[in-house]
């Protein structure tokens, strides 16, 4: 599997555990690009509901453990 299609897998799992541990390894910069990118997933028009559930979930696991 393509590397970036397997992290996004990870992190749109459904699973803060698994989204977790895709998030760890990145840079700053790459964590705050990827927040970003999960918010507008959960905001923004045009994501499928399950796209934009699973966002919520990862975006909630990620600002967990950050709080």
């Amino acid at each position: 599997m393509d590397p970036i299609a397997e992290f996004w897998s990870e992190m749109l799992s459904g699973e803060a555990e698994r989204a977790r541990r895709a998030f760890a390894p990145l840079s700053a910069d790459e964590q705050q690009a990827i927040l970003l990118h999960l918010r507008r997933m959960t905001t923004e028009p045009g994501w499928h509901p399950a796209q934009m559930e699973n966002a919520r979930a990862a975006l909630d696991a990620l600002l967990q453990q950050a709080g």
